[in-house]
């Protein structure tokens, strides 16, 4: 099996291949797949990343969760602890750009939303496979703070973030559900409906 850094790089350079025409068709179909999730449809507070290109776009997704009256939850990084807080934010000029052009919200401009309070969370990654393991940035962030977490978990992936294997470790979070473009993987299913 190949190691993280070559998985990450070659999905990668699948992901930049992509047009923008079909990158925008792409997302969208994600994200009407999300919108119709169980989940999304009966939570009241969601927590999701602010997605840069390749990424499945989040910013419509965020404006149909905002139209639908949800309480949206975004992540900021603490680099120095390696730790998340998320944030409710109820329009995008509450948000700024931090290092490595992410965007993250301003904390004097929003409210914090605990753990407890987020019914299902959107996990970031760029590799995926079947069970719900994921290659992320490499930061850690998410799996330190998925730690204990008692709600739903949901990725939006491409499909060419599938891979059939990902190197696990043990404190790897597996997600419940993959939303791409051509469906959805119940990974609770696939793990032999271990959550």
């Amino acid at each position: 099996m190949m190691d993280k850094k070559t998985m990450r790089q070659q999905v990668r350079s699948q992901l930049e291949a992509i047009s923008y025409a079909d990158y925008r068709a792409r997302s969208l179909e994600i994200a009407q797949k999300l919108m119709q999730q169980p989940s999304i449809k009966e939570g009241k507070t969601i927590a999701i990343t602010i997605s840069s290109k390749p990424e499945v776009d989040t910013i419509a997704i965020i404006e149909a969760l905002w139209q639908q009256g949800k309480i949206v939850a975004v992540p900021k990084c603490h680099p120095k602890t390696r730790e998340m807080t998320f944030y409710a934010i109820e329009g995008f000029y509450q948000l700024e750009t931090v290092y490595m052009d992410l965007r993250e919200p301003v904390p004097e401009m929003t409210e914090l939303v605990e753990r407890e309070a987020i019914d299902t969370m959107i996990v970031p990654g760029i590799v995926f496979d079947q069970k719900g393991f994921r290659i992320g940035y490499g930061g850690g962030y998410y799996d330190r703070y998925l730690t204990g977490y008692q709600g739903t978990l949901l990725a939006l992936a491409f499909s060419e973030q599938l891979a059939e294997q990902v190197p696990i470790e043990s404190h790897d979070v597996p997600v419940h559900r993959i939303l791409t473009e051509k469906g959805c993987i119940d990974c609770v299913a696939n793990r032999g409906g271990r959550v």
